[in-house]
């Protein structure tokens, strides 16, 4: 069976998307959760120190407006874990 590849908080992406008709816009950064615009979902990167002077920032990009997704580094998924209730 064929891995599902999956946006995983606290992995590095570069980011393509459209920043005007002839230019893309390059963003790097880690991946830090999904939100929504209005009813646009979109991605939420905090930037790296390629950014200069933006370093730290959060950058949101509409999921309609990605050219391309490049995968840096993937963090290791933690376990999320369950609650268990008995009753008895």
């Amino acid at each position: 069976m064929e891995k599902k590849i999956q946006l995983t908080e606290g992995s590095r992406y570069k980011i393509m998307s459209m920043e005007s008709r002839d230019k893309p816009l390059a963003t790097k950064g880690t991946f830090k959760g999904y939100t929504m615009v209005g009813d646009i979902d979109s991605l939420c990167i905090e930037l790296d120190d390629s950014h200069k002077g933006m370093e730290g920032k959060i950058r949101v990009i509409p999921s309609h407006m990605i050219i391309s997704i490049d995968i840096i580094s993937v963090a290791k998924e933690e376990k999320k874990k369950t609650e268990s209730m008995y009753v008895g």
